[in-house]
């Protein structure tokens, strides 16, 4: 069973754990945190952490216990669906201390997954991997720990997918910084690109009757479905829909903007 796992992370986790690196304590060496997610079909996902504090020498490790288990409570108050999963490490290496806190969260879960990440940088990316742990060693005598690499991959949600998306646009920013842009904007973008795949799927369409390319049935046959999927509309109904949803939207920023300056009467009424 563990060796058929799949583990699939979710940006959200990621970022909390370098988060978790960076506020770290300046004599700490790495950081560790308890993994929150489900388990469905031979795969873990992981979908939430949080940083458990611990202090770590040559000789032994201290992990708090009891602040893992109120900060699970916590968490479980706001999303019961979520249990713990594993638990994750900063560095590359599976010290003998990574034995001795995995023992803790074998008590924990059935199949504990245990997930580093290089937040040095080493190889100029983020290197993650993942493990589960077996039992080795002659039977009657003292057995040890063995740590199997698993299937690793990074998961979307579609709202992730956008964040994710939107923030990988600052690597091409000298200042490494992205501005977001306002609803028209987005607006307006939106409709460019709309614009883009249309001239592209046209000039596909005169190339093909003017025989400049090959016709290909597979893509001709994704056209006319994406033709038939929308619904045939006069131009006048057509605008009669817009204008009717450009007044709705009106509406709502009227209401909304009426709250916020009642809101804003009260407090200064109430202060006075």
């Amino acid at each position: 069973m563990a060796s058929s796992l799949v583990c699939r992370v979710h940006p959200v986790v990621l970022f909390s754990i370098v988060d978790s690196f960076e506020r770290r304590n300046e004599d700490a060496r790495r950081v560790i945190g308890t993994l929150l997610g489900t388990y469905d079909k031979g795969s873990v996902e992981v979908t939430n952490c949080f940083t458990v504090p611990h202090n770590e020498s040559d000789d032994e490790v201290a992990v708090d216990i009891e602040f893992a288990r109120n900060m699970f409570e916590l968490h479980r108050r706001v999303n019961p669906l979520e249990v713990i999963v594993g638990w994750y490490s900063t560095g590359t290496e599976v010290t003998e201390h990574s034995v001795l806190i995995h023992e803790y969260y074998s008590r924990e879960c059935k199949t504990p997954i245990h997930m580093t990440i290089d937040t040095a940088l080493k190889g100029g990316h983020m290197n993650i991997k993942s493990f589960v742990s077996s039992n080795m060693g002659v039977p009657g005598k003292t057995c040890g720990t063995m740590f199997t690499p698993i299937p690793f991959k990074v998961v979307c949600y579609e709202p992730e997918r956008v964040g994710v998306d939107w923030i990988q646009q600052g690597k091409h920013n000298p200042k490494r910084m992205v501005t977001l842009y306002s609803d028209l904007q987005q607006v307006a973008a939106s409709c460019n690109r709309l614009q883009a795949m249309l001239d592209a799927a046209l000039a596909y369409i005169d190339d093909v009757l003017s025989g400049k390319i090959p016709a290909d049935n597979t893509v001709g046959r994704t056209m006319m479905d994406m033709v038939t999927s929308i619904p045939q509309l006069k131009p006048e109904e057509m605008e009669e829909m817009l204008n009717a949803n450009l007044k709705d939207l009106l509406m709502v920023v009227y209401l909304s903007n009426l709250t916020k300056t009642q809101l804003a009467l009260n407090e200064k009424l109430g202060i006075v």
